[in-house]
């Protein structure tokens, strides 16, 4: 399948490195301009995120869907928060108003304090295999509109029946994100996605490497799409967008973080709770700089929090660094600046076109040099 780009929604104006004091957390016009924007400028998906405190990711995506054409929502989805049965029409309904466009991402949770907040006191071992239980029970409700039974340590349903169906076929992307042996395991062997944040090359292809071997594992002839993501800090030189990237820094380590940050409960200094973040900042203390432009920073500044290493450079440095993931299997690459509509707009005019042309002239070559093959073969 082709190389296809993420970005995060964002429903304000206020951002980490611009914050506007008092300003509601959505602006409804900011909203619809910004989706549009992604649509415009042919990003594929957007990611409604989730926390406890934070907006609703149904009405969010719903309000994306009307604003766009083909932008698809992906819709971050705690299993605590809605039970499957609820979770399988209100997917398919989405799916239907946006002709197709609607796909999950699966959260076990990344703090245990946040998934208290909304009643939820599993450990998170057992939060991954009622992850595993609530993907099942959905393609189940997808696959036929037949009544059902299920009985399990999580969930006992007798007799659902599921009308709202998908808009095409019998299922919807499901994704699953995250570092611990327990995500490799779910995602490895259910999910149609797997979402990692961004690592050196090194460790990028180990990580995949356990996915592709959990799904082997499982039985699977196909393997999930990987998902990786990063903060591009670019600009037209190298050295412009090196610059940028320290007035970035130098705000980060001043302020506290947008709304979200407290939301999700993060204590500055404090062990992150999960796996994927614990990474990221054993991997901060090898150097600021990994491979060709992936910078470390960012992540030690917020914390680790989220999704939080920059690739830094030109917008060819950008494209070329975003290419060697490519190259390593990664056909999802998710894209989120600090200035988000401003780079959003950036991303669309330079990084996601010069992607896709490096990936079309190879494909160009290779069918020249099949061409050139055949020819000889025949004299």
């Amino acid at each position: 399948m082709p190389t296809e780009f993420i970005s995060m929604t964002h429903t304000s104006p206020s951002s980490e490195i611009l914050p506007i004091p008092n300003a509601p957390p959505v602006d409804p016009e900011y909203l619809k301009k910004y989706a549009a924007t992604l649509d415009d400028y042919d990003f594929n998906y957007t990611l409604v995120p989730y926390a406890s405190a934070w907006l609703d990711p149904w009405t969010v995506g719903a309000t994306i869907a009307a604003s766009t054409k083909k932008l698809k929502i992906i819709i971050a989805l705690r299993p605590n928060t809605l039970p499957p049965t609820v979770a399988a029409k209100a997917l398919a309904t989405l799916d239907q108003l946006s002709s197709g466009r609607a796909v999950v991402h699966f959260i076990a949770g990344g703090t245990d304090e946040d998934q208290a907040r909304e009643g939820d006191f599993l450990p998170k071992a057992k939060r991954y295999a009622r992850m595993e239980d609530y993907i099942r029970i959905l393609r189940r409700a997808w696959a036929s509109p037949e009544p059902f039974d299920w009985d399990s340590e999580f969930y006992t349903i007798k007799g659902f029946s599921n009308r709202i169906r998908p808009f095409k076929g019998d299922t919807i992307p499901v994704s699953v994100g995250g570092s611990s042996d327990d995500a490799y395991r779910v995602g490895g062997s259910l999910a149609d996605i797997f979402g990692l944040w961004g690592e050196p090359l090194k460790e990028t292809k180990e990580q995949i490497d356990r996915i592709y071997a959990e799904a082997e594992r499982a039985g699977r002839k196909d393997k999930p799409r990987i998902w990786v993501t990063f903060r591009p800090i670019t600009a037209e030189t190298d050295d412009l967008a090196w610059a940028k990237a320290h007035r970035i820094l130098d705000i980060l380590q001043k302020q506290s973080g947008p709304p979200l940050k407290a939301a999700v409960g993060a204590t500055a200094g404090a062990t992150p709770a999960n796996v994927g973040s614990q990474r990221l900042l054993e991997i901060a203390k090898r150097g600021d700089v990994q491979d060709r432009a992936l910078w470390y920073p960012t992540v030690t500044a917020t914390n680790a929090r989220g999704a939080s290493t920059a690739l830094v450079g030109s917008w060819q440095t950008i494209v070329d660094s975003i290419v060697d993931y490519v190259d390593l299997g990664c056909e999802l690459i998710s894209i989120r600046g600090y200035d988000n509509l401003n780079d959003a707009i950036d991303y669309g005019r330079y990084i996601l076109p010069g992607v896709r042309k490096v990936l079309a002239d190879r494909e160009a070559d290779k069918a020249a040099g099949a061409g050139t093959e055949a020819v000889a073969a025949e004299k």
